[in-house]
This record gives structure tokens, C-alpha cells and sequence, in this order.
């Protein structure tokens, strides 16, 4: 792998991390079209821990406050939140993975998520911020959460709608997303490092590795800034079109054998 590519690849899971058209189907496309195939785990651990540099830096204080004050209401809102997909994880670990490595339902997942991120401009613009946000509302959020472990389901796309469906307004719903993503991330980042320490790692440069960690955190960075601003103005519309059209686009390429 090129720094380069490692430069492309970190910016793919910097953005579609945050960006509500999933961050693993576009990586596992990426990784494709660089015959990258086998450059997996160690890779993806890697990109996983530059888009948690990301979030730390944006949810300091946050981060800081639970530190000070772990029996606070928002840490058990993010337990609560992180629940569902912990339960839903574990419980089918050996399916979802071997989904992930073949990609062979990734174009469905697509279209998927674009049915939930259209319909849910449909939802009455909600009204709660995050004082208000309930631990049933966390619950909730978590079970869409736990839909997302699927390879090309969005999780910043079904949470933040899971957040709009209980009523919380718009910029409350990225903001909760996505300070739901600390432990989600964390998670994925754990599971991964047990893989890697049974010896399944892959030989990749170290400047490749340096090069991809440091272009997702930025690009993540810069992914939530934007995400929370847009979502105040914006539906999720657009984000719908697009992975509708990348769906199809992979299920064509995929009949036809070139994928």
C-alpha cells in the first residue's frame, strides 16, 4: 500500500464515518478498487483509531466531564445507547464477519440506508436538546445502532434518524450520534486488536500506516463539524440519493461479474 492510497483511504473513513452513507461499505469499496483485499484488519484498526482522535478532540469537555463525574447522566446515556449493539454483536460476531469480508450484500445495505435517511424527513421536526434526551430515548437510538453492524448500514445515518424518530431536534440528534460513536468505535477498535494479537495482522509500511491514521482523523474532524452545521438547514436527502445510486451501481457491477 502507497501512502497514497493510504492518504485516499484515510480520508474514506474519516468522512463516510461520520457522513450518513457508512463508513465500512465505502472502505471495503475502497480497499477493492486498490486490489487492497487482503490489507484488512491492521488497516482498519488504524483508520478506526484516527476517527476516535477525531471525536476526543471534538467532545473534550464531554469527555472531561464523564471523566470527573462517571455517574453522570450522560454516561449512562451513552451505556444505555451502547447496549443494544454490544448484545446484537457479540451474539452473531461470526456472521457479520464473514458478510463483511465477502460483500456480498453491501449493495442492498446501500439501498437500505437510503430508505431510512429519505423517509426520515417525513418525521415532525423534534424539539428535544440534550437535557432532554431520556434514557428510553438512548434505548431506542441504540437499537438502530445495532442495525448498523451490518457492513454498508449506516451508523451516523440510523442513529441520527433513530434520534429524530424520539424527537430530538436536528442538531441534537448529529450531536448525540455521534458522541454515540466514541464507544461504538472504541468497541470495534478492542475487537480488532484481539484479532490482531492472535497473529491475524497484515504487513503494511509504517509511513502508509502514519500517513492513512492521521488523514482520518482530520477528515473526520471535519466530517462532524460539517454534519452538525448541515443538519440544522438540511435534509437527509441528498445523502439518500447518493447511496441509493452507489447501491444500484454495486448491484449492476456485481451482476454482471466485475465485481
Amino acid at each position: 500500500m502507497t501512502k497514497l492510497e493510504a492518504l485516499i483511504l484515510g480520508f474514506i473513513q474519516g468522512m463516510t464515518e461520520f457522513l450518513p452513507i457508512s463508513s465500512t461499505g465505502h472502505l471495503y469499496l475502497g480497499r477493492h478498487l486498490f486490489g487492497l483485499d487482503e490489507a484488512g484488519l491492521f488497516l482498519d484498526t488504524m483508520l478506526h483509531i484516527g476517527t476516535l482522535l477525531a471525536v476526543f478532540v471534538i467532545y473534550k469537555e464531554e469527555l472531561l466531564y464523564m471523566l470527573r463525574k462517571p455517574f453522570s447522566k450522560l454516561t449512562f446515556l451513552l451505556i444505555v445507547g451502547t447496549v443494544p449493539a454490544v448484545v446484537v454483536g457479540l451474539l452473531l460476531k461470526d456472521y457479520f464477519e464473514e458478510i463483511s469480508k465477502t460483500g456480498v450484500t453491501i449493495g442492498w445495505e446501500f439501498l437500505i440506508t437510503g430508505i431510512f435517511l429519505w423517509f426520515s424527513d417525513g418525521i415532525k421536526h423534534g424539539y428535544k436538546r440534550m437535557e432532554d434526551i431520556t434514557y428510553t430515548d438512548a434505548f431506542v437510538i441504540g437499537m438502530f445502532q445495532a442495525g448498523a453492524i451490518f457492513p454498508a448500514i449506516s451508523r451516523s445515518g440510523l442513529t441520527i434518524v433513530g434520534g429524530l424518530f424520539r424527537k430530538l431536534d436536528r442538531q441534537t440528534a448529529a450531536y448525540f450520534s455521534f458522541l454515540l460513536s466514541i464507544p461504538a468505535i472504541a468497541g470495534a477498535i478492542v475487537l480488532q486488536s484481539v484479532d490482531l494479537l492472535e497473529g491475524q495482522a497484515e504487513a503494511i509500511s509504517l509511513s502508509a500506516l502514519v500517513v492513512g491514521t492521521i488523514s482520518s482523523a482530520f477528515f473526520g474532524y471535519i466530517a462532524v463539524r460539517w454534519m452538525i452545521r448541515y443538519l440544522q438547514k438540511h435534509s437527509l436527502k441528498m445523502f439518500a440519493i447518493y447511496v441509493w445510486a452507489l447501491g444500484l451501481l454495486v448491484l449492476v457491477l456485481q451482476w454482471t461479474g466485475k465485481f
